[in-house]
């Protein structure tokens, strides 16, 4: 998606064309099928949902066209995960990849590791509260309440004479593959009616698919784990370039 003339262009497909994703069902086979793709467009041709899919209904609400509301649908229903994972902006990560990409951006560590080893903020940790706790022997359990992202804001002690800068702390949580978005709902008034646009949903991928299907991949060095990611790219664009890769996965990393 490109901003030109002071409008949104959506890189998208004509309805007719064979090639084009029909509903997120499609979606979701193709994300297994590359193994992880960001939503828009960026600097590398084809490497979208945004550029698989017709460009006539996007922002439009039909639920059976429209890949805005196919995010939400694939978020709920957790085949593949969802969240900002590529350059802080959204996108999808089948279930074979999301153990490779959490061992690179989390070189290694569990949330709990990363904050007593002093790698984690104090507003990260706040956040994560919600979603941690123990049992019996201190081992770390996931909370399953769900928290709407408004009102883990208010919670977490973010906003007006709080805390700052919510959204660059979560988008750091999702990037790092901390948390996920696994739905949307709207808020509520005092009387009950919902209101305003759907609110996203977030968990740890943890508590989602459990720890081995997440850490699976932490006895490989997180440098593997990069170059493995930079290869499957460059595997299916081959036309890709150094910057252009590096600025959607980011750099390899250093323990």
């Amino acid at each position: 998606m490109e901003y030109e003339g002071g409008e949104w262009i959506i890189k998208g497909l004509g309805m007719r064309d064979p090639k084009r994703v029909r509903g997120w069902r499609e979606a979701v086979k193709l994300v297994e099928e590359v193994g992880f793709l960001p939503l828009f467009s960026n600097g590398i041709e084809g490497f979208s949902l945004e550029e698989h899919a017709a460009s006539r209904y996007w922002f439009s609400g039909n639920r059976d066209e429209d890949p805005w509301e196919w995010r939400e649908i694939i978020a709920a229903d957790r085949q593949v995960a969802y969240g900002k994972f590529f350059d802080n902006k959204a996108g999808f990560i089948s279930r074979e990849w999301l153990p490779v990409f959490a061992n690179c951006r989390r070189l290694g560590y569990d949330f709990d590791a990363r904050w007593q080893d002093g790698l984690a903020t104090r507003r990260e940790k706040l956040i994560m509260d919600f979603y941690m706790g123990e049992d019996e022997e201190g081992e770390v359990v996931w909370k399953n309440d769900e928290i709407l992202s408004t009102d883990l804001k208010k919670l977490a002690g973010f906003g007006k004479n709080g805390e700052k800068n919510y959204p660059g702390v979560i988008t750091s949580l999702q990037m790092n593959l901390y948390l996920v978005i696994t739905g949307f709902r709207k808020r509520k008034n005092k009387k009950g009616q919902e209101y305003g646009m759907p609110v996203s949903i977030m968990f740890p991928p943890e508590a989602v698919w459990g720890r081995e299907a997440v850490a699976c991949c932490y006895e490989e060095s997180p440098e593997a784990s990069w170059k493995k990611i930079c290869d499957r790219v460059r595997e299916l664009y081959p036309g890709a370039g150094e910057d252009e890769v590096t600025g959607l996965i980011g750099r390899c990393p250093a323990k």
